[in-house]
C-alpha cells in the first residue's frame, strides 16, 4: 500500500470522539504548557541568572540552548521508541524525569550545574512532546476535530508563554531564580494520576526491531550539527564550528540512506517526498526561529534598557500573547475555506510587519511600539504553526504518529536552538562590536561588561558616577544597534517561511 492510500484510508476510517477524548486533550496540555512556560520564564529569568551566577556570554546561550539541543537531538529516538512501547507510558516516564531534575535545576549553584541540568531536562522533555501530539493524532481520527485539537495544542504553547511572564514576574520579584524551574512539579503532578485514567494507550501495531545504530546514527545528526551552528555564531567561521557541522551531515547521509534499505525505519523517509510535509517543516522551524530570537533580546531590552521589572517586563508581552492565542484558534475555520498556500503566507504578512517595526523601535522610549510589533509577530505565528502542524500530522498515517509528531518536535526544538544561537549570538556579537567602553572603567570591568547586556548593567551599578552613567548608556545604544541588524535578520527568515509555504502547500485544504 502506497503512502498516499494510507492516509486516505485513516481519513476515511477517522470516528468523532466524545467528551473523554476532550477530557483526555485537556490533560494533554499540563505537558505542552509547562514546556511552553518553561522557555518563557527562562528568557525572563535570564537577567537574574547572569547577575547571580555571573556566566560568560557562552555560558548564557548555553543555559538556554542546552535544553533543545538535547532534546532535538533524542525527539526522533523517543518518538520512535513511544510508537513501539507505548506513547502514554512515554509521555509518564517523561514527566517523572522531569520534574526531579527541575527541582535539581532549581538549586543549581553554578552556571555549569544549570547548563548540565538543563541537558537532563532534554532527555526527559524529549519523552513528553512527541508522545503528546502523537496521541492527538491517535485520539482524534476524525479530521475536522483533529484540526481543532491541534490548534488548542498548539495555542497552548501560547497560553504558556503569556503565563509564563506574569507567574515567573511574580516569582522573580518575590523568590530567587531558581523558583521557576520549581514549577514544574504542580503541573506534572496531576498528569501523573490522570493521564492513566483518560488517556488511551497507543503505539504502533507493527513496531520494528530496535535499531542501536539508527539512534545513535540521528543523534550524531543533529547535535553536531547545531553545536556548530551554536559556534559559527559565537566565534566565527572556524575549525570549531565548520567541522562538526560536516560531521553532523555526514551522519545524516548514512542515517538517510540506513532508513531507505530497512524494511521496518525507524523514520519513513517517504514522509518527506511528500511536499506538503516538508513544507510545513520548514515553515515550523523558521516560524519559531523567529519567534524565539524575538524573546530572546526583547526580555533583555525590556527590562535591562527600558528598566523594566521582570514582571512588568512579562506583562508587557501580553497582548503579543494573547493575539497568537486567538490567531491560532480563528484560523481553523479559514483554514477549511482557503488553502494553506494562501492562509500562511497572509498570515505571515503580520508577522513581518512586527519585526520591520522592531528594526526602528529601539532606545529606552521604545515600549509601545515593541508592544504593539508583538501583537503582529504573535498573529502571524499563531495562525502558521496552527495550520503547518495540523499538516504534519495529517500527512503522516496513524501507526506512525509518534516518528512525524518527533520530526515536527525536531524542527520546533531546531528552531528554539537557532533563534537563540544565530540570533542571539549575531546580536552578541554585533553588541561587542558596537560597545565602546568609556574612559574610567577598569580593565576587568571592562571585561565583564563586553561579555553581556547583564554584565554592563552590573558593572556600571558598582562603578557609580558619571563613568558608570556613561558606560550604561553606550550599553544600551551597542545593544539597540545589534537589535536592529537582527531584526531586520528576523524579517528575511518570515519572508523565506512565507515564500516556502506558498511554493509548497498547495492543495492541502482539507473539505472532510
Amino acid at each position: 500500500m502506497t503512502l498516499t492510500q494510507e492516509l486516505s484510508l485513516a481519513d476515511a476510517q477517522g470516528r468523532r470522539v466524545g467528551w473523554r477524548g476532550w477530557a483526555a486533550l485537556v490533560v494533554l496540555m499540563l505537558p505542552v504548557l509547562l514546556v511552553s512556560v518553561d522557555n518563557t520564564v527562562l528568557s525572563f529569568a535570564l537577567p537574574s541568572i547572569a547577575l547571580d551566577l555571573e556566566p560568560t556570554s557562552t555560558q548564557q546561550l548555553w543555559i538556554i540552548d542546552a535544553y533543545p539541543l538535547v532534546l532535538a537531538g533524542l525527539l526522533v529516538t523517543m518518538g520512535t521508541l513511544g510508537d513501539r512501547f507505548g506513547r502514554r507510558r512515554m509521555l509518564l516516564v517523561g514527566a517523572v524525569g522531569f520534574a526531579a531534575v527541575s527541582a535539581l535545576a532549581a538549586f543549581a549553584p553554578t552556571a555549569a550545574w544549570l547548563i548540565a541540568a538543563r541537558a537532563a531536562m532534554g532527555v526527559f522533555g524529549a519523552m513528553l512532546m512527541p508522545s503528546t501530539l502523537s496521541l492527538l493524532r491517535s485520539i482524534f481520527t476524525d479530521r475536522d476535530q483533529r484540526r481543532l485539537a491541534i490548534a488548542v495544542w498548539a495555542s497552548m504553547f501560547s497560553a504558556g508563554s503569556a503565563l509564563g511572564p506574569i507567574v515567573g514576574g511574580v516569582l522573580l520579584e518575590h523568590f530567587s531564580w531558581g523558583s521557576v524551574f520549581l514549577m514544574a512539579v504542580p503541573v506534572l503532578v496531576p498528569l501523573l494520576i490522570l493521564a492513566p485514567l483518560l488517556v488511551p494507550e497507543s503505539r504502533d501495531p507493527h513496531p520494528g526491531r530496535i535499531d542501536p545504530i539508527s539512534i545513535a546514527l540521528s543523534m550524531a545528526t543533529m547535535i553536531p550539527v547545531v553545536y556548530g551552528i551554536k559556534e559559527l555564531a559565537v566565534h566565527g567561521f572556524g575549525v570549531s564550528a565548520w567541522l562538526p557541522v560536516l560531521a553532523g551531515l555526514g551522519f545524516g547521509v548514512v542515517f538517510v540512506r540506513r532508513q531507505l534499505r530497512a524494511k521496518s525505519p525507524m523514520l519513513d523517509m517517504r514522509l518527506f517526498r511528500q511536499g506538503t510535509f516538508s513544507g510545513a517543516l520548514l515553515v515550523n522551524l523558521l516560524s519559531v526561529i523567529a519567534l524565539v530570537g524575538f524573546l530572546f533580546f526583547v526580555a533583555q531590552h525590556l527590562q535591562l534598557v527600558v528598566g523594566l521589572s521582570p514582571m512588568h517586563a512579562g506583562l508587557a508581552l501580553v497582548p503579543g500573547l494573547a493575539m497568537m492565542i486567538v490567531a491560532g484558534l480563528a484560523v481553523v475555520p479559514i483554514a477549511k475555506k482557503w488553502p494553506a498556500r494562501i492562509v500562511v503566507p497572509v498570515a505571515l504578512v503580520f508577522s513581518l510587519a512586527g519585526y520591520l517595526a522592531v528594526a526602528f523601535a529601539t532606545g529606552p522610549d521604545s515600549l509601545g511600539a515593541l508592544v504593539g510589533a508583538f501583537v503582529a509577530l504573535g498573529i502571524g505565528i499563531g495562525a502558521a504553526e496552527t495550520v503547518s502542524n495540523e499538516l504534519v500530522l495529517a500527512s503522516a498515517p496513524p501507526a506512525k504518529a509518534g516518528a512525524a509528531s518527533a520530526v515536527s518536535e525536531t524542527a520546533y526544538e531546531l528552531g528554539a536552538v537557532l533563534g537563540t544561537t544565530v540570533l542571539g549570538g549575531i546580536l552578541t556579537a554585533l553588541y561587542r562590536a558596537e560597545l565602546v567602553i568609556p574612559d574610567g572603567i577598569p580593565d576587568a570591568a571592562a571585561d565583564a561588561a563586553r561579555e553581556t547586556l547583564a554584565g554592563a548593567v552590573q558593572v556600571a551599578g558598582d562603578v557609580g558616577g558619571s563613568a558608570g552613567m556613561a558606560l550604561q548608556e553606550a550599553a544600551a545604544h551597542a545593544f539597540d544597534a545589534g537589535v536592529t541588524v537582527t531584526a531586520l535578520i528576523g524579517a528575511g527568515l518570515v519572508v523565506l517561511a512565507g515564500v516556502i509555504a506558498a511554493t509548497t502547500l498547495g492543495g492541502s485544504r482539507s473539505t472532510s
